[in-house]
């Protein structure tokens, strides 16, 4: 019975690699709480550009992004960042 790809070393090489950039969250922009634990809502996770659902590698670091658990889990599984509100003249 084959394992969890998530619980293979690959995985957590790449998990460090991009936890060691400590960029923002490519989600909603603000920065990542890297010292928080896993738990926390704003802490880390690894994110992916084209989700696993619709093809998107598990593995490849182009599709590897540095997101909140948080924005990480509200996502879901669309393809496009969510576009900037735009303030509204309607009363």
């Amino acid at each position: 019975m084959a394992g969890n790809p998530r619980n293979g070393r690959p995985y957590r090489r790449l998990c460090a690699w991009l936890r060691a950039q400590r960029l923002p969250c490519w989600w909603c922009g603000h920065n990542i709480g890297y010292e928080l634990d896993a738990r926390h809502p704003l802490s880390f996770t690894l994110d992916h550009e084209v989700p696993l659902s619709k093809g998107g590698s598990l593995l490849d670091p182009a599709n590897a992004r540095a997101a909140h658990r948080r924005c990480n889990s509200s996502r879901g599984n669309r393809t496009a960042p969510r576009q900037p509100v735009q303030p509204s003249r309607r009363w």
